[in-house]
């Protein structure tokens, strides 16, 4: 694939990516963004020529934001579903979900190594900002949940995550993109949230995790709460089956 500035996609994380997954990459981020609207017909033949790759890699691709449900397969292309606020919304459901279950597992284990390595994240962080660099702290940001998800080696979560990474690290890209430019101020409450995280991990601490979830998603949505509840009444219900 030849390079152009108009990609939205940071080409620093391709490096290793096939050629089909460089295409999904770019197009998840175009059709999130609404560069590419909904109900747009995606032809095979004018994507290769964009992409300046052979058929095979578009098809890849196409399949891959078919199983995003964000395309519609057709002969020889794909229709543009996009995103509606509901399935935004349920995709931040299910990150909620996860890591309130992570937590409920994070508090039995050793955490002094994890500590260490979200500290060092964290530090990337703040020099992403220091630097204006959104990619950079979009990337640090994602590491920093992904690494909590890891530590407690749940192979059905992880594999959840994954399928909820790609779409989900769209959107974060973007709106650090534009918080950068419009909202700069708006980091230092990110920081000293993901502080919080730590301090509630070190100390395995609920009550200073639910609030961290509250700081982090409350903006996006209002129920955090109810999944918080929930997810302490299915890990009760675990160990009860457990006994």
């Amino acid at each position: 694939m030849t390079e152009s500035n108009g990609f939205l996609y940071p080409s620093k994380w391709l490096s290793k990516a096939s050629a089909g997954d460089r295409v999904s990459c770019e197009l998840r981020m175009r059709i999130i963004s609404g560069e590419i609207e909904s109900g747009t017909i995606l032809s095979e033949n004018k994507l290769a020529a964009d992409f300046a790759v052979s058929r095979s890699p578009i098809r890849e691709a196409l399949k891959i934001l078919a199983s995003e449900n964000i395309i519609r397969l057709e002969r020889m292309g794909a229709v543009v579903i996009g995103l509606s606020e509901k399935e935004i919304e349920e995709i931040y459901d299910v990150r909620l979900l996860i890591e309130s279950f992570v937590f409920e597992r994070i508090v039995k284990i050793d955490t002094n190594e994890l500590i260490k390595e979200l500290s060092k994240i964290l530090e990337m962080m703040k020099v992403a900002i220091k630097y204006s660099d959104a990619d950079e702290f979009s990337y640090q940001d994602v590491l920093f949940h992904e690494t909590i998800i890891r530590a407690v080696n749940h192979s059905y979560i992880l594999m959840i995550w994954n399928n909820l990474k790609p779409v989900m690290e769209s959107f974060i890209l973007l709106s650090m993109r534009k918080r950068f430019k419009e909202k700069y101020e708006d980091f230092t409450r990110i920081i000293k949230n993901h502080e919080l995280y730590i301090e509630a991990i070190q100390t395995k601490d609920r009550d200073l995790m639910s609030k961290s979830l509250h700081d982090n998603f409350d903006d996006v949505q209002g129920k955090v709460e109810d999944l918080w509840i929930s997810q302490r009444m299915l890990s009760k219900g675990v160990v009860q089956q457990n006994d």
